[in-house]
């Protein structure tokens, strides 16, 4: 049997490589208490839709980008708190990050990226490119 030849654009949708994440180094957490956000990902006739679990999480720290066919999901927090008494002083600060990478689908429309968060999930709707029209026609044979 012949290995077979593993071609990104070879591969259906939930096959390893479409959505893989993780793909650079230093992903999860930096220090503080937020781990990497489980994911949910779907097919849907116009779309692929990713659902990050995120509660707790203000959406001002979360940052969303595409460069190339790389989707990145982010998140940076940092909170500080600082208590005076009389006879004491304290003083706390915490910092959270993670960050997930996604190779995008090639049907994906880069341009056409939407985002929503409610109820501590971020919802990322990617909608697919429009297919082109199929040419059809005869050749006249000379």
């Amino acid at each position: 049997m012949l290995p077979m030849m593993r071609r990104r654009s070879m591969r259906p949708f939930f096959m390893p490589g479409i959505f893989d994440d993780d793909i650079f180094a230093g992903s999860g957490g930096g220090g503080g208490d937020i781990t990497k956000p489980a994911v949910n990902i779907r097919e849907e006739d116009n779309r692929y839709v990713l659902e990050l679990a995120v509660p707790g999480i203000d959406k001002k720290d979360l940052k969303i980008d595409v460069e190339e066919d790389i989707l990145t999901i982010s998140m940076e927090q940092k909170q500080e708190k600082e208590e005076q008494e009389k006879d004491y002083k304290r003083r706390e600060f915490s910092y959270s990050s993670f960050c997930r990478s996604f190779y995008l689908p090639e049907d994906a429309n880069k341009e056409k990226i939407e985002a929503s968060y409610k109820d501590g999930v971020l919802s990322v709707d990617i909608f697919k490119t429009e297919e082109k029209a199929k040419l059809s026609r005869s050749i006249k044979i000379s």
